[in-house]
């Protein structure tokens, strides 16, 4: 299998049971995919089908559903709570294993000409798949609904799609496909029917209103249940966990003499978001992933599968008189050290915030040793086509683009790294201080080798629209890294 990715596809479709079959069918009959979950909302109007599988497989089953969506769903007819621009709302693609979030980039675009090409659906890019700064939020997209989205279109330059007609779809509207990492969709339902309360309540947890950080909530009605919600997307549940949105929609909601009736996930969690919910609702001290039995025997048993490149093993290859491996994997080892330093930091000085954040960015930047490697390898296979050949200028600018956006992807996950260093510093025991500031350097080196190689390809590059796609996320990148050196 091409490694394993996660798709989170959102319809606009919550009540009409045959619907959200045929869009379950659709996924489950793929070969090569798995329905992980599903679920369906009355008042929310809304569908969240969740699969995995293999690259081509998992875009094979997202197609497969944004057409039946499109077959069967008329956006102008639905009424319902949660915001919406499509029959098929959303496509978003998350890295699970043996690939990188600049795979789930590109299944992003792969599906997006399909669907724009096939379907006639405007599709627009957004999160880390985004072209344009002004798409990267969802909720940037959706701004005044279809309506609002209708208008930018037709008034301005900046919301051409991305793919497919300037113009929405008669019956499915448009559609936002991108790349993200894991989130969590979680809601707090509340003993009132009072929609405004729960609206200024959800103005005052959320980050774009001075709340929690990587927090979105609206406020919402659940008619059939007599009740109002918060609703909530925690985008990144380290620093934002679970049971810190909870206490704090709870806590709002007795100023205003409200209850809380429960909670509720829609979808699936990550294992580590409940184990950090559990831990603190516990208070446990000390307390990390590998005491939990499940975890640790997988971690286990992956180490045994899949036996890692020794260190002096990797530095022979490193010498050798050849091409590869060299500076963008030397850059994504070095990240990967880094981050596995801050792992120890954190386990060693108590602190369970963002441990396993960096647990898995070690591992993103340990896949990407190889991946640069065999990226610009095969950019030398392409430059050895024959100067006449037709094909050789587009094969060209396909292999620089891919050795462009690794190294751009170590840049980013390093830079993520030292900044998480730099908190872990900041309460860390005085024992750990000299640890955790090899960490940030070094990361910061990484980033920094990594932004070479990155400049180093895309001068070569010469199709502008693929220069144009990265430049914003380079642009963040050396921002970043410039404000990282500061705090060193």
């Amino acid at each position: 299998m091409d490694g394993i990715v996660e798709c989170v596809a959102n319809f606009s479709e919550g009540r009409d049971v045959a619907t959200v079959q045929a869009l379950i069918d659709a996924v489950a009959s793929t070969v090569g995919v798995v329905l992980l979950d599903h679920s369906m909302d009355t008042d929310h109007h809304r569908s969240v089908l969740t699969f995995c599988g293999g690259q081509d497989a998992t875009i094979e089953a997202a197609f497969r559903a944004v057409r039946i969506a499109t077959e069967l769903i008329d956006l102008p007819s639905h009424v319902g709570v949660h915001p919406r621009i499509g029959a098929t709302d959303v496509v978003p693609f998350i890295p699970i294993r043996d690939t990188t979030m600049q795979d789930c980039v590109q299944l992003a675009k792969r599906l997006g000409e399909r669907v724009g090409r096939e379907l006639g659906i405007p599709v627009f890019l957004y999160e880390r798949a985004a072209t344009r700064a002004n798409r990267v939020p969802l909720e940037a997209v959706r701004r005044g609904g279809l309506e609002g989205l209708a208008f930018r279109m037709a008034s301005d330059p900046d919301w051409t799609p991305d793919f497919g007609p300037p113009r929405l779809h008669p019956s499915a509207g448009a559609i936002a496909i991108g790349a993200r990492p894991a989130l969590i969709a979680y809601n707090v339902n509340l003993h009132s029917t009072e929609v405004d309360k729960a609206r200024s309540i959800a103005k005052a947890v959320r980050q774009s209103s001075g709340g929690l950080p990587h927090l979105k909530a609206i406020g919402v009605e659940l008619a059939s249940r007599g009740m109002v919600q918060v609703a909530m997307n925690l985008t990144d549940y380290e620093v934002t966990p679970l049971l810190t949105a909870f206490q704090a929609v709870k806590t709002e909601a007795a100023k205003h003499d409200i209850k809380v009736a429960g909670s509720e996930l829609v979808g699936l969690v990550p294992e580590a978001a409940l184990d950090h919910a559990a831990a603190a609702s516990l208070q446990l001290d000390r307390f990390n992933s590998d005491q939990v039995l499940e975890t640790k025997i997988a971690e286990t048993v992956l180490a045994k599968k899949e036996p890692s490149e020794t260190l002096s093993g990797f530095l022979s290859a490193l010498a050798a008189a050849e091409p590869t491996p060299a500076g963008g994997s030397v850059a994504a080892l070095v990240g990967a050290l880094a981050a596995s330093l801050g792992v120890m930091g954190a386990r060693l000085g108590g602190q369970s915030d963002g441990e396993q954040r960096l647990l898995e960015l070690s591992r993103q930047l340990h896949r990407l040793v190889q991946i640069d490697t065999d990226v610009y390898t095969g950019l030398m296979e392409v430059y050895k086509m024959p100067k006449d050949h037709p094909d050789r200028p587009r094969a060209i600018s396909i292999a620089l683009q891919r050795a462009t956006e690794v190294p751009l992807e170590i840049a980013e996950l390093s830079c993520e790294v030292a900044r998480s260093l730099h908190t872990l510093r900041k309460g860390g025991r005085p024992t750990i201080q000299s640890d955790l500031a090899v960490g940030q350097t070094i990361a910061i080196a990484a980033a920094q080798a990594g932004l070479v190689t990155v400049h180093t390809n895309i001068k070569a590059q010469r199709n502008q629209q693929l220069i144009e796609t990265m430049r914003f996320r380079i642009t963040q990148s050396m921002e970043s890294l410039e404000e990282l050196k500061r705090l060193c």
